[in-house]
C-alpha cells in the first residue's frame, strides 16, 4: 500500500465495478467471440460485412450522436440496428433483432465469476460503513451476486454521463447524504476513476494490482490518495 496524501475521515465507499472486484477482460472476449458468432448464426446477411466494417459504424454513430458514449448498451444497440438497415433489413426486424443480441449480449456480459475474495472484503466493509458503485459498464450486480453489499448502483447512461465526469459521483454523493470528501472511491482506472474521484472532490484509492507505476503511464495526470495491491487492504484503511 503507497500513500500520496494523508486520508481524511472516510464515512463511505464508492467502487467501480469492472476490473476492480473482477477480472473483465475475459468476460468481454468472450462476449465479443460468441455474439459475433450468434449473430452470423441466426442472421448468416451480418457475415458479409467484416468486423472493421462493423467497428467503424460503431465509431460513425458515436460521432453522429456522442451522448451514446456514455451507454454501452444503447450504443451496441443501434450499431446492431443501423448495421442491418443498411443491408436491407426492415425497420422493424432490424429493431427487433437488436433487441434479441442485445438480450444475448447481456447474457454473456453477466457470466461473471467473482473471487471469493472480493465478497469477503465487501461483506466486511459493508459492515462498517455504507457502499455505492459507480460503473461506465452494463454489468448486472444481482445476477453477479454482489447486489447484497451496495446500497446503490449507479450506470453510466441510465444515470447520466460516464465517469470521469461528474453526473455519477455528484449522484452518489447525494445518494449517501455525505460531503463528497468524505466519500474513498475505489477503481482500477487512472482516468475514469483516480482522475474522476479528484476532480469531483472525492478521495480516491487506485487498485493496481497490475504492477503499473504512475511515472510509466501516460493516463496519470492526478495523483490517487492511496494505491493498493490487493482489495484486503481497503480493511486497514476503516477504523
Amino acid at each position: 500500500m503507497l500513500f500520496y496524501r494523508q486520508l481524511g475521515p472516510i464515512r463511505a465507499m464508492s467502487f467501480d465495478l469492472d476490473d476492480t472486484l473482477y477480472d473483465n477482460h475475459p468476460v468481454i472476449e468472450r462476449l465479443e467471440q460468441q455474439v459475433t458468432q450468434w449473430l452470423h448464426q441466426q442472421h448468416p446477411l451480418t457475415a458479409s460485412q467484416p468486423n472493421a466494417w462493423w467497428v467503424s459504424l460503431k465509431r460513425q454513430i458515436a460521432v453522429q450522436n456522442p451522448w451514446l458514449r456514455h451507454d454501452v448498451t444503447q450504443w451496441r444497440f443501434e450499431q446492431v440496428r443501423q448495421g442491418l438497415l443498411q443491408l436491407g433489413y426492415s425497420a422493424s426486424l432490424a429493431q427487433q433483432v437488436a433487441e434479441e443480441t442485445i438480450h444475448e449480449v447481456l447474457r454473456l456480459r453477466n457470466l461473471v465469476d467473482v473471487p471469493p475474495m472480493t465478497h469477503q472484503v465487501l461483506s466486511s466493509l459493508a459492515e462498517k460503513l455504507p457502499l455505492i458503485a459507480i460503473t461506465n459498464g452494463n454489468v448486472d450486480v444481482e445476477q453477479i451476486g454482489l447486489s447484497g453489499y451496495f446500497q446503490s448502483v449507479l450506470k453510466a447512461g441510465p444515470d447520466g454521463r460516464a465517469k470521469p465526469y461528474a453526473d455519477l459521483f455528484e449522484k452518489a454523493s447525494h445518494r449517501l447524504a455525505l460531503p463528497a470528501r468524505m466519500i474513498l472511491h475505489v477503481g482500477d482506472h487512472l482516468v475514469t476513476d483516480v482522475q474522476g474521484a479528484k476532480q469531483n472532490g472525492f478521495q480516491s484509492c487506485w487498485y493496481n494490482d497490475q504492477g503499473l507505476t504512475l511515472r510509466e503511464s501516460s493516463r496519470a495526470t492526478v495523483l490517487p490518495d492511496v494505491e493498493i495491491h490487493r482489495l484486503e487492504q481497503l480493511n486497514q484503511l476503516i477504523s
